[in-house]
């Protein structure tokens, strides 16, 4: 059998790169269905994009690198395809876009363009060998106990990070990357809840607060959620990114209000009023009943000198913490890290080494924030790719 290219990798990157590349396309993914980690994301209504989508919402040992294709594929031209199948979206908050009724409406949209372009689709299809051959590739499949030999001029690989191993995540990608000469950066699972020893947060399980959390990188202000195992939450899964073992985070329980100035205020007009009383009106309480178990929340708010109330805030602002670890790949919505950019060409995302091999989406190191980010990079990365392979 011989194709004009061959996509490994059925997910968001390697549809949308299928369903424009022209010529003959054969996309193989070992999964029952295509697009499963579309189908799940979101809860179930997939983030398909940001509104705020730039080049500094990513991680990357080349920051500059991503700028090219998400310039030429843009989240408004991701925005005009989901309108132009008629999907109804909307917006949920920091520009964050979803679909209306179900993330199945992005894979049926991705599945029939496919269709529409003639891709054939081969499931529950293994990849047991992938070599450069003289005309291109050549790929040995087993579909249905049954082995067949693949040619392709061109080949792109789109099997993605290890992130959620149970959703058929492996490390293919690097696999490939590593066979033909690409370094591939140190992996990190990321978006991913950190973990605390000895049930650190188990009596607050549960417990969820607007806060805001720094690791290594920039701050983000959204929900934190404490669990049995330690912390969650969009603020957490976005500061993991950027944090690597062993290193502490800092949260600022109170990003919004001034609470030294509060405290002051309450100390003259309700001076009989309990610290814990007033500390609950500004934070879930068990959260205070937690803290007065790590500081000295006793007292009233008369009683308060400023030096105290001075403790209290750098206490409860910058609040600093350090991880035992983090949930790791089970969990993970993503992989930090990946096969290095310095080896892809930014325009095309075909390799440096090699002609005819293309890497894109989550197997590239780019790594996207929360919110939609990494499915944009999917789509920009994947057009990258198509419109050299429609060339």
């Amino acid at each position: 059998m011989e194709y004009d290219t061959l996509v490994i990798g059925a997910g968001a990157a390697g549809m949308m790169c299928a369903a424009h590349a022209g010529g003959r396309v054969l996309v193989v993914d070992h999964a029952r269905a295509p697009g499963e980690k579309i189908r799940i994301s979101g809860g179930g209504r997939c983030n398909f994009t940001n509104l705020n989508c730039d080049a500094d919402a990513f991680i990357s040992e080349n920051p500059h690198f991503a700028k090219s294709a998400l310039a030429r594929y843009t989240q408004w031209d991701f925005i005009a395809l989901v309108e132009a199948h008629g999907i109804p979206w909307h917006e949920k908050t920091l520009g964050q876009l979803f679909c209306d009724t179900s993330a199945k409406d992005i894979v049926a949209m991705l599945r029939k363009m496919m269709v529409d372009a003639g891709v054939d689709l081969h499931l529950q299809t293994e990849v047991t060998h992938f070599a450069k051959s003289p005309d291109g590739f050549k790929a040995t499949l087993i579909r249905d106990g049954h082995r067949q030999h693949i040619a392709a001029k061109r080949a792109v690989i789109a099997t993605g990070g290890k992130s959620i191993p149970k959703m058929g995540a492996t490390g293919f990608a690097n696999d490939v990357a590593r066979q033909f000469g690409h370094r591939v950066t140190e992996l990190e699972a990321a978006l991913v809840p950190f973990t605390f020893p000895e049930g650190r947060f188990a009596a607050i399980s549960g417990v969820a607060c607007p806060a805001r959390v720094t690791a290594n990188g920039p701050d983000f202000d959204e929900a934190v959620l404490f669990t049995h195992r330690g912390m969650s939450g969009p603020a957490v899964l976005q500061a993991s990114s950027y944090w690597d073992a062993g290193d502490t985070i800092t949260l600022n329980l109170s990003p919004q209000a001034d609470l030294g100035a509060i405290l002051k205020d309450k100390r003259q007009s309700d001076g009989k009023k309990a610290l814990t009383t007033e500390l609950s009106r500004h934070l879930p309480a068990r959260l205070v009943e937690h803290l007065g178990s790590e500081m000295d929340l006793s007292g009233r708010l008369g009683d308060l000198s400023d030096a105290r109330i001075a403790s209290l805030v750098e206490g409860l602002t910058r609040w600093r913490l350090t991880p035992g670890g983090t949930e790791g790949y089970r969990t993970a919505e993503v992989t930090r890290g990946g096969i290095d950019t310095a080896t892809l060409e930014s325009k095309t995302m075909q390799s440096k080494t090699t002609p005819g091999l293309y890497f894109i989406g989550e197997a590239v190191d780019v790594t996207g924030w929360l919110g939609g980010y990494n499915f944009q990079w999917a789509w920009s990365s994947a057009m990258a790719a198509a419109r050299d392979l429609q060339g």
